[in-house]
């Protein structure tokens, strides 16, 4: 039996980052790596893909305009059926959950969502995913085939962009049942424009901080490292609203890997540190030398971040020049 694998997010920089995982799982199948591109055709997008690892993708023409899961699960039916893949990743954002689960019932597959690490022992699929609040990691495996599989951003690292890579392009139009449901209207979220999960920097802030006005300590302290890039525990955004949740970091936020998370006047509790606990070098500032966030970081600064956070920047500004 050949089993290939299978990757789809409707987000191009997900869909990439699946891409590494898929790839290394195909290679040690020794099989394809197929991805798939729903609506206008898009050979720049699919000659990117292929750029990053895979190795066919499928451009499924259509005319829809908005992401409807029914609609999304019967043409990706279709390509398993034609291409006999066994292992599908798919993308965990709001759309690839829904989309998931749906394509799950209809192929009578098993689903894991929120996988942390994905691999072959004894010859089954197996699979990593945080539980209870990211107190434990739960090691689930597979009893049979199909399987489907969702990743959020950030879990894996993509491959090196490689232009000399060949792929195969099918351009190919499914005739699909319109669904009943009707998108009536689309609004965007009001956004500060604030892209944490993509920061390189990030200076973040929770209950230590007194007053909204004294975010301009931690402000300061990103400008100094030009990361510019500000973050918060939940208490901030969701209970103060001092911080819109595009900053909002944790389990019901963004996960986040930056190369430098400096952690101001948090906790550290469980919820947080599941969204930035894969972050390169974790600096942690609180004065009760007891907090939790310790226990996650590289570095510690025992102190009232009212002074420490002045005086780093200061220091800091001092080194650059």
């Amino acid at each position: 039996m050949i089993y290939m694998v299978l990757v789809f997010s409707d987000n191009r920089n997900l869909n990439i980052e699946l891409l590494s995982k898929g790839s290394e799982l195909a290679k040690e199948l020794g099989e394809k790596l197929t991805t798939i591109i729903i609506g206008k055709s898009d050979e720049e997008l699919a000659n990117e893909y292929i750029a990053f690892g895979a190795e066919e993708v499928y451009i499924a023409e259509n005319e829809i305009e908005f992401f409807k899961s029914e609609e999304f699960s019967d043409i990706i039916e279709k390509i398993i059926n034609e291409t006999n893949n066994n292992y599908i990743l798919i993308g965990s954002n709001k759309n690839g959950k829904e989309l998931a689960s749906r394509l799950a019932g209809k192929i009578d597959a098993g689903c894991i969502i929120d996988c942390s690490n994905i691999y072959f022992k004894d010859k089954k699929i197996t699979a990593e995913r945080t539980v209870y609040s990211g107190n434990a990691i739960s090691i689930e495996q597979f009893n049979s085939l199909p399987a489907i599989l969702t990743v959020s951003s950030k879990v894996f690292d993509p491959l090196k962009k490689d232009e000399k890579n060949k792929g195969n392009i099918v351009k190919k139009k499914y005739d699909i049942e319109k669904s009943s449901s009707k998108i009536i209207n689309v609004k965007e979220m009001q956004s500060e424009s604030v892209n944490v999960e993509d920061a390189e920097i990030i200076v973040s802030c929770g209950r230590g901080f007194k007053n909204k006005e004294d975010i301009k300590y931690a402000n300061e302290l990103a400008d100094t490292l030009k990361g510019k890039t500000i973050g918060c525990s939940r208490p901030i955004a969701a209970d103060l609203k001092w911080l819109s949740e595009d900053h909002w970091i944790g389990l019901s936020g963004h996960k986040v890997k930056p190369k430098l998370y400096i952690a101001a006047g948090i906790s550290g509790q469980i919820q947080h540190i599941a969204g930035m606990r894969d972050s390169g070098i974790i600096v942690a500032i609180n004065k009760d030398p007891e907090a939790l966030i310790f226990k996650s970081a590289d570095y510690g600064i025992v102190g009232d971040l009212y002074e420490v956070l002045p005086k780093l920047a200061t220091a800091l500004k001092n080194k650059i020049s």
